[in-house]
């Protein structure tokens, strides 16, 4: 009885680390919705396809130097370069024109967007519509009193991590970080204090396109296989987490992607991996109907 209670305790302890690795990935891509949103008041649901742009620009690095350390570490830098540049021209030619149009504009822009993105890839002869095998560092199995945990796990946990503790001290503790929870608050009152509304937001995309690119490599590090339609459903699930967590708010999207990560692989590990997304796109009706600013999220008053 008690050797089948410790076996019950560690598959628990197993699904929770397999859940904290995943959603790891899902909080770095929710960052990008969140702090978009926080600041401009959009949802850039062609946020998912740049964690894709991010995992072909990794590929390639990866291919030519192959999947080791200074591989790794020169795919990271590329694939950041690369979808920084595509947030800044993003913002600049597809979002900023229709800033003071209706916010359906800019919704319909950005699933325009998205959809340009994944056709555009499927056509590149470079890329095309097939999925390709993901070249990874080598994967070693390491056991800690029964527990399996996987190189690729140790790398996603780690890095996300490290980036989100970054992106937390760079925003409480730098003057850019403080510029933007200034245009977020008030962007007329920003403005009139000397701070560039422009060049925040736009700055603001190229840091959620980065940690999109760093969500991308991971996920394709953790699931190795790159595809045109790969960032849809991380997409979706990310956009889920932030709401989980409460949109606009940076804590709230790191602890809605852990919490969403952990329900999903539970959900496999446990019922079927059948109901996977099931049960993520239920949490996200669930949060709406009972809570729909989020668990961190705060309710905002309009005055009439």
């Amino acid at each position: 009885m008690g050797g089948r209670f410790i076996r019950c305790i560690m598959i628990v302890f197993q699904q929770f680390i397999n859940g904290l690795s995943l959603g790891s990935i899902y909080a770095l891509i929710a960052l990008g919705y969140t702090m978009v949103y926080g600041i401009v008041k959009l949802i850039n649901f062609a946020h998912g396809d740049i964690l894709m742009v991010g995992a072909y620009a990794s590929f390639f690095v990866l291919s030519a130097m192959g999947a080791g350390p200074a591989g790794m570490l020169a795919a990271f830098f590329v694939s950041m370069i690369v979808c920084a540049g595509f947030g800044i021209t993003i913002e600049r030619f597809a979002y900023r024109p229709l800033r003071a149009a209706p916010r359906l504009n800019s919704l319909i822009t950005a699933i325009a967007v998205s959809l340009i993105l994944e056709n555009g890839a499927r056509v590149l002869p470079f890329i095309g519509p097939n999925p390709r095998q993901f070249p990874r560092p080598e994967l070693r199995i390491m056991d800690f009193f029964g527990l399996s945990i996987s190189s690729i796990q140790i790398i996603v946990i780690g890095f996300s991590a490290l980036l989100m503790l970054a992106l937390t001290i760079f925003i409480n503790y730098t003057k850019r970080g403080k510029a933007m929870q200034a245009v977020s608050f008030d962007k007329d009152a920003a403005s009139l204090m000397g701070i560039s509304v422009n060049k925040t937001i736009t700055f603001t995309f190229a840091l959620g396109s980065i940690l999109a690119a760093a969500g991308g490599v991971l996920y394709a590090t953790a699931y190795p296989q790159v595809s045109p339609l790969m960032g849809m459903m991380p997409g979706l699930k990310a956009f889920v987490a932030a709401v989980l967590g409460g949109i606009g708010s940076v804590p709230g999207a790191m602890f809605g992607g852990i919490i969403l990560g952990i329900a999903e692989t539970f959900t496999k590990g446990f019922i079927s991996s059948q109901y996977s997304d099931a049960i993520s796109f239920s949490i996200l009706i669930i949060v709406l109907l009972i809570k729909p600013e989020g668990i961190f999220g705060r309710t905002s008053r309009v005055k009439v």
